[in-house]
C-alpha cells in the first residue's frame, strides 16, 4: 500500500504544480502581447483575395494597413483600459501594440483594395491584378460600417 500512496501524493503534487502555473502564467511576463487572428480567402466573383481581422476593442482609426502587390501589413493597438482598484482574479484578454504580416498567395491590385471594420472586424478586400504590379506600398483607408 504504501507505494500506491506514494503515486497517489506523486500525482497531487503534479497536479497541483499544473494548478499553480496555470494560475501564474498569466502574470509571468512570457505572453507575447495581442495578436489578432486572420483569415484570408479568395473568391472568383469578383476575383480577389479577402482578409478579415478579428479586432475586438481597437479602434480602427489607430490601425494602419500597407498593402504592396504580395504581401499585407496590419498594425495598431488594444490598450487596456485603465480604472482604478482592479485586483484581477482572471486575466486572458491579450493588450498591447501588434503587427501582422500577410503574403498574399497572388498579385493583387493595392490602388483598388478597399477595407472596412464592422463589429470588431477589420476586412480588406484585394482585387486580384492582371499581372504582377510594381512593388509599391499604399495604405489603405479604413472605413467604419455604420
Amino acid at each position: 500500500m504504501g507505494k500506491r500512496r506514494d503515486i497517489e501524493h506523486a500525482a497531487e503534487e503534479i497536479e497541483q504544480l499544473f494548478a499553480d502555473l496555470w494560475q501564474v502564467f498569466p502574470f509571468s511576463g512570457l505572453r507575447r502581447g495581442f495578436r489578432p487572428q486572420i483569415d484570408c480567402f479568395r473568391t472568383e466573383d469578383p476575383p480577389s483575395l479577402t482578409v478579415v481581422v478579428d479586432l475586438a476593442g481597437v479602434d480602427p482609426a489607430g490601425v494602419r494597413v500597407i498593402a504592396t502587390g504580395r504581401a499585407l501589413v496590419i498594425a495598431g493597438e488594444r490598450p487596456r483600459p485603465k480604472t482604478g482598484g482592479q485586483i484581477y482574479e482572471q486575466m486572458e484578454i491579450d493588450y498591447g501594440a501588434f503587427e501582422r504580416h500577410v503574403s498574399l498567395s497572388v498579385p493583387v491590385d493595392v490602388e483598388a483594395a478597399q477595407a472596412r471594420y464592422e463589429n470588431g472586424f477589420l476586412t480588406i478586400v484585394l482585387p486580384f491584378a492582371p499581372r504582377a504590379a510594381p512593388d509599391t506600398r499604399v495604405a489603405i483607408e479604413i472605413r467604419r460600417s455604420t
